[in-house]
């Protein structure tokens, strides 16, 4: 699917605030509602728009520490990664999780109650497991999500 300006223009007022009335988004894009909404809709079924979320204040719901964790597998083959993603899929204080290129695997994004919870979460979730070779944890002392497309989308 190619994206034209108003697709972008779209995307742009989304991503900063998902739940803008479709009469608002329209008029701030420069169109009627009824192109907004269709156009929106196009978004959605071809997969560029793949969800719509709240952000919620970590501690109004018991997260007092972030971290990052990197994990490097001991080996590596689609069933370890599989097995692997769904574990971190399964885990409640995994917020987000990256397979990467490099010396780690993943960097896994973990939010919990405070430093005991983050030692317990690590040994629990990773060092008992065996493909897992290594960790590093790193604490995350602020976290801000950028609204922003990229500058190279136009």
């Amino acid at each position: 699917m190619t994206l034209d300006r108003i697709d972008f223009d779209l995307l742009r007022l989304l991503r900063k605030n998902a739940r803008l009335p479709n009469k608002d988004l329209a008029e701030r894009a420069g169109i009627a509602p009824s192109t907004a909404l269709e156009r929106i809709r196009r978004l959605r079924e071809a997969g560029v728009l793949q969800g719509f979320h709240a952000e919620i204040a970590p501690e109004a719901i018991g997260i007092g520490l972030q971290a990052l964790i990197s994990v490097r597998l001991a080996q590596h083959s689609r069933a370890l990664l599989d097995s692997f993603h769904a574990h971190l899929r399964g885990l409640p204080e995994v917020l987000a999780f990256y397979h990467v290129a490099g010396a780690d695997d993943f960097l896994v994004h973990v939010g919990v109650g405070d430093s005991a919870h983050l030692r317990d979460f690590a040994l629990a979730a990773f060092t008992e497991r065996p493909e897992v070779s290594r960790i590093e944890t790193r604490l995350i002392f602020e976290f801000q999500r950028n609204a922003e497309l990229p500058r190279h989308c136009t």
